[in-house]
């Protein structure tokens, strides 16, 4: 989900790569799960999301509209997003994976924007940097941490590889949508639900294969670069 706001406003200063430290160090949440409440519809599911999660429930990305995920429409796009179920004690919802416990039910498969979690990244000239978001978590006493080891992929670079190519893939369609009516619409937000999410990604395969095969098609088919 864009921020339409100047970095200079939410960010720390500087930006970060792999191998810098940075303080988001946790304990690993413990005692705490403030940022699994009341994030309504800011968990936006990338393909990559919705193929884990497919793993982590056994279910596939239909099944899961039903109760874990829910579709917004969002920057221009009807996309995926965590859906927010249980109710807090503070009268917040809360993320549907979310244990009376207080722990994440899906951690290992857990979503990239909560990985990322309180960094952010900065789109520019085609690509991102990874920054920390000031005043997003309410910890004080995080402590240093690798990036790499904070967000927790395999394949790091190609991850971010991954990560730009959807971003500016969703951008462009998102502003070629806003020429059509609303029938054209409709068949565009169809068609990238099921081309990236509907049609289940065989699991035992690299999945970076299936999507870039998944992503040339649809640029043929809606006609974008």
């Amino acid at each position: 989900m864009i921020r339409n706001v100047g970095i200079e406003e939410i960010w720390d200063g500087r930006f970060y790569g792999y191998q810098d430290m940075v303080r988001v160090g946790c304990h690993d949440c413990e005692g705490c799960s403030a940022c699994c409440h009341g994030m309504e519809e800011t968990i936006q599911l990338d393909p990559l999301d919705i193929f884990r999660l497919s793993i982590a429930t056994g279910k596939s990305f239909y099944d899961m509209v039903e109760h874990e995920i829910e579709l917004r429409l969002i920057d221009g796009i009807i996309l995926p997003n965590l859906r927010m179920a249980a109710e807090s004690p503070t009268g917040s919802k809360a993320c549907f994976f979310l244990g009376k416990d207080g722990r994440c039910g899906i951690h290992p498969y857990r979503p990239g924007i909560c990985r990322l979690f309180p960094l952010g990244r900065y789109y520019e000239n085609g690509s991102f940097r990874y920054f920390l978001q000031k005043g997003e978590c309410r910890r004080t006493d995080r402590y240093k941490i690798k990036l790499r080891d904070w967000i927790d992929v395999e394949k790091p670079l190609q991850y971010d590889t991954y990560i730009c190519d959807w971003h500016y893939f969703v951008k462009g369609i998102s502003q070629s949508l806003a020429y059509l009516d609303e029938n054209e619409k409709r068949q565009a937000y169809l068609y990238i639900l099921k081309q990236f999410y509907g049609l289940p990604y065989e699991t035992d395969r690299d999945f970076y294969e299936q999507f870039y095969r998944r992503l040339e098609e649809a640029r043929r088919e809606l006609l974008c670069p």
